[in-house]
């Protein structure tokens, strides 16, 4: 094998990584740290909170990379990853948000951002915070299917993958997220 792992495939660095090679780690996640940390940071809309979930992500992958088979893509599997992290993260959300509940109105606004992400430039930045504020208040499973395959563009076969769906499942998410989309952008 090689000493320089660019060139080296996800199945070759994953067995790498079984085998206790440390800089098979650092090269996988060189290679997709950037993309997951984007597909988290649309999830949940929080640069702190993503840059979290992403340790976390890669952290249970590698905790599990003797599940990893090799035979579908990297990408992939770390992705399907980082939607659970995501979901978990908003499951306890939810949780602190009915404890939250309890504060004072004025102690409300403090936790509420409508802030655009950093990282995106916008020539109108209400309307990105517009649409941020509509996606957020979408359905999970259509948010999710909305992300993957309107900002992050993954092929519908890839989402389904990534979501553990069919590509039908997919397509009628993201027909009815769109629809959704459309409607709460209205009320906004």
């Amino acid at each position: 094998m090689s000493s320089d792992l660019s060139q080296c495939s996800d199945k070759e660095l994953a067995a790498q990584a079984r085998a206790g090679r440390e800089r098979a780690y650092r090269e996988l996640l060189a290679r997709y740290k950037a993309a997951v940390f984007g597909l988290i940071v649309r999830q949940v809309g929080d640069v702190d909170e993503a840059m979290d979930l992403t340790q976390e992500a890669f952290v249970a992958a590698f905790a599990a990379i003797d599940r990893y088979d090799g035979e579908r893509s990297f990408r992939i599997w770390i992705s399907r990853i980082a939607i659970n992290k995501c979901r978990d993260w908003a499951r306890r959300r939810k949780v602190r948000a009915f404890f939250a509940r309890a504060l004072p109105i004025e102690a409300a606004h403090a936790v509420v951002s409508d802030t655009p992400l950093p990282d995106r430039e916008a020539d109108d930045r209400s309307e990105l915070a517009r649409v941020q504020a509509a996606m957020a208040r979408l359905p999970q499973k259509l948010r999710e299917v909305l992300v993957l395959r309107g900002v992050e563009e993954v092929s519908q076969a890839e989402a389904a993958a990534m979501l553990n769906v069919s590509e039908k499942a997919v397509e009628t998410r993201l027909y009815r997220a769109r629809i959704r989309l459309k409607a709460l952008l209205a009320e906004l």
